[in-house]
């Protein structure tokens, strides 16, 4: 197919590869098609709504490189819905007059003369565009759309490994280094590490085993008060596995009056289904976004946690720090820069075959790495819990197996 204009959109969440599959792109078509036109909507399907875009110059083609050492995304993100019309109306992203957005956004890349779209985002993300250039083909309007799969939590059906998360976890584990310094600060310390990210059960879990990797790097000096006993993770708990929060205290409060301290590795995903019961069993309003998600951050799930197990284990203080801030905004480790790479490399080449899809290491095809069709795309793609890697993990914290400690678990 004859492509002579594309388009870059991120959008969603960051995670530690937007930046450089950003510059992974430009420097791909420059290399293989350098007379192709590229364009980039800024803060995602707000800039597409709106006509906000960045145009790639010669002087951003030669500068592109740098995008591969910052985290965060040069062309902005947003969290936009395009089936959410009293959303985009309420921001002003649509006109409230009867508008179907979908046909908005359409018309704006009809008007923008947009041949391939590339989106890096999660499900949401990939499969609005492929809703975009459905009703474009109802049009006359050729659009193809090839997607990067971008999330921390790594939960994107069928995708074995989706950009960002190794780096996620390496940064949150060096996140918590620090945080768990803090175990003496005090005595009988609680602390709480807390992952962000909503069905984040393979963020939390491989940024533990990435944190006590690290611990088995350092020496330690016990009879001075420096123990790996006192640093070491007591507990980690993830969406997938039943929490049972008294059992797991009873366990706790002996460590805590072994160690003196306990420091737990928590989902913000773990307690959210006992939260929202209690609020509205209490009539509260559960606050949700334009996706209908419950915002996790204002319904704070490492502060109920902290105040389940505070009385519990004799706390007498309790910190609750989140890493998703800081792990979602670093730039991509080299883990992930090789797999961007690859993956962009991909991406611009089925562009200009006319294949549309989402890239990525297909689970269903043996792995392969391929253009996904955007009808297999989901999100909230359950952690494995039983992989040998976490359960060893659980048992070598004293937490048990999970099918033991928790059998209704799924």
């Amino acid at each position: 197919m004859s492509v002579r204009r594309v388009a870059l959109l991120t959008a969603g969440g960051f995670a530690p590869c937007l930046s450089s599959a950003v510059g992974g792109l430009i420097q791909r078509y420059t290399e293989v098609a350098p007379d192709v036109e590229i364009i980039a909507y800024k803060h995602g399907y707000q800039g597409l709504l709106t006509g906000d875009y960045m145009t790639v110059t010669d002087e951003v083609r030669k500068g592109a490189g740098l995008l591969h050492q910052y985290g965060g995304s040069p062309l902005g993100n947003s969290r936009v819905k395009l089936t959410n019309i009293k959303d985009l109306i309420k921001r002003g992203l649509v006109p409230d007059d009867g508008t179907d957005p979908l046909a908005y956004a359409a018309e704006r890349l009809t008007s923008d003369g947009v041949d391939v779209l590339h989106t890096i985002g999660g499900d949401d993300t990939n499969t609005t565009a492929a809703d975009l250039a459905a009703h474009l083909e109802k049009t006359g309007h050729h659009l193809v759309v090839v997607g990067l799969p971008k999330t921390i939590d790594n939960d994107i059906v069928p995708i074995k490994q989706s950009l960002g998360a190794q780096t996620a976890a390496e940064q949150g584990a060096r996140f918590a280094a620090n945080v768990i310094a803090e175990h003496n600060a005090g005595s009988r310390m609680l602390i709480i590490h807390e992952v962000m990210g909503r069905n984040c059960g393979w963020l939390t879990a491989a940024t533990a085993r990435e944190y006590r990797a690290w611990l088995d790097t350092r020496q330690w000096l016990p009879e001075f008060g420096l123990s790996r006993a006192a640093w070491e993770i007591h507990g980690c708990y993830v969406p997938e596995i039943e929490l049972h929060i008294d059992a797991e205290a009873q366990r706790l409060k002996q460590v805590m009056d072994t160690v003196g301290n306990v420091n737990l590795f928590i989902s913000e995903g773990a307690g959210v289904a006992d939260i929202v019961e209690q609020m509205e069993a209490a009539g509260e309003d559960v606050p949700r976004d334009a996706f209908g998600h419950v915002r996790l951050d204002e319904i704070n799930p490492g502060a109920w946690f902290g105040k389940q197990f505070a009385a519990k284990l004799g706390a007498e203080k309790v910190l609750v720090q989140k890493s998703g801030y800081f792990s979602r905004s670093a730039p991509a480790n080299e883990f992930d820069l090789q797999l961007i790479k690859k993956m962009t490399d991909l991406a611009v080449d089925s562009a200009l075959a006319g294949t549309p899809g989402v890239i990525g290491n297909d689970e269903d095809h043996g792995e392969e790495l391929r253009p996904i069709e955007f009808d297999r795309i989901a999100g909230h793609k359950a952690f494995d819990f039983r992989q040998e890697w976490f359960t060893t993990l659980l048992q070598e914290i004293g937490q048990g197996w999970p099918e033991a400690q928790h059998p209704g678990g799924q």
